[in-house]
């Protein structure tokens, strides 16, 4: 096999063979995975969710992560959003000619690794090449079914006056790390993404504490088009407090840099989730157990004032709305 990924090698025949052999199979083989037409696979139990995701970020590789590693923590991350073991996924590549195999290699093995990190199988998947310029690198997409908790039940239509609204760490993390990788600014800061499959942690909070109300992922957007989206599914109002949302310091100062809001810059590990205020305490008791969680705290609460609207408290008390998201701070984030 050649270093380069070959348009041959998205033609079906002995190249396509020789590729998914000596990369995909190689790195993702499990008891499931199959060189079929489809996976065949045991029934849940219980209810299912279903989810897929395209990850097109640029670069494919940044500090703290790669497109290989982002595609199975997106996918993992929305099912478990909906209280859904993952036990699934399909992945498609298309990957433009010329693409370094190395640099392939690297991509499929960081989803094997990620995808046991999180118990969840790799079963089936495609290939595609594209013709140079036709596609920038790497470009993968993923299908994720999860098996659903029993007793739990998520939505962001489900949040209610009286719940507390928390994260599970630092926010901005990830869409800081991407804009620094690009180097446009010239700005030198240690930040590395936040990307990490939050299944584990999440289920020991729905195993303790079923009165969860809305788990969502803090992807595009980030948290503050989270919390909008909230508001305008159940109906409510926002309070947060500004000085209790955390930030890493240099995310902090790149933010000041650039007048960005580390609120609308985008996640890849943290979860938005709102239970009840009497819960809360509890929930991020359980979640600072995990190194990925380990940063959870409340920052605000739901409220029955001003639907549709996230009123902020400023570091020096006074009061004012977040702004609604408009255009994409950062394009190609994940």
């Amino acid at each position: 096999m050649t270093d380069y990924v070959t348009l041959a090698m998205g033609a079906g025949g002995k190249q396509t063979a020789e590729l998914i052999s000596q990369v995909f199979k190689k790195n993702l083989e499990n008891r499931f995975f199959t060189a079929d037409d489809a996976a065949v696979l045991p029934q849940p139990a219980e209810r299912i969710a279903m989810s897929t995701d395209g990850f097109i970020v640029s670069p494919a590789f940044f500090p703290g992560g790669n497109v290989g590693e982002l595609s199975v923590c997106g996918t993992v991350n929305d099912l478990t959003c909906m209280g859904a073991k993952p036990l699934y996924l399909t992945c498609s590549f298309v990957i433009e000619e010329g693409y370094p195999i190395a640099s392939l290699e690297k991509i499929v093995a960081s989803m094997a690794e990620t995808a046991s990190k999180c118990g969840v199988s790799i079963v089936a998947g495609d290939t595609k090449v594209a013709g140079k310029g036709q596609v920038d690198g790497c470009f993968i997409t993923t299908a994720g079914v999860g098996e659903i908790v029993s007793g739990v039940s998520t939505s962001g239509a489900f949040a209610r006056p009286g719940d507390a609204v928390i994260v599970t760490g630092d926010v901005g993390r990830h869409g800081c790390s991407i804009l620094l990788s690009r180097d446009e600014y010239g700005i030198e800061a240690d930040v590395t993404s936040d990307c990490a499959p939050l299944w584990k942690p999440l289920s020991e909070v729905f195993e303790k504490v079923p009165e969860v109300h809305v788990v969502r992922d803090a992807t595009r957007g980030g948290v503050g088009t989270v919390l909008y989206e909230i508001t305008h599914e159940s109906g409510v109002g926002i309070r947060l407090s500004r000085e209790q949302v955390p930030v890493q310091p240099e995310v902090r100062g790149v933010c000041d840099m650039l007048g960005l809001d580390p609120l609308y810059l985008a996640c890849e590990g943290r979860m938005v989730i709102m239970a009840p205020v009497s819960k809360a305490d509890e929930i991020v008791s359980i979640l600072k157990h995990y190194d990925d969680t380990d940063g959870a705290c409340v920052i605000g609460e739901v409220t029955d004032e001003q639907p549709g609207h996230v009123i902020v408290e400023t570091e020096i008390g006074a009061e004012t709305y977040l702004p609604e998201p408009g255009n994409e701070l950062l394009p190609r984030i994940c």
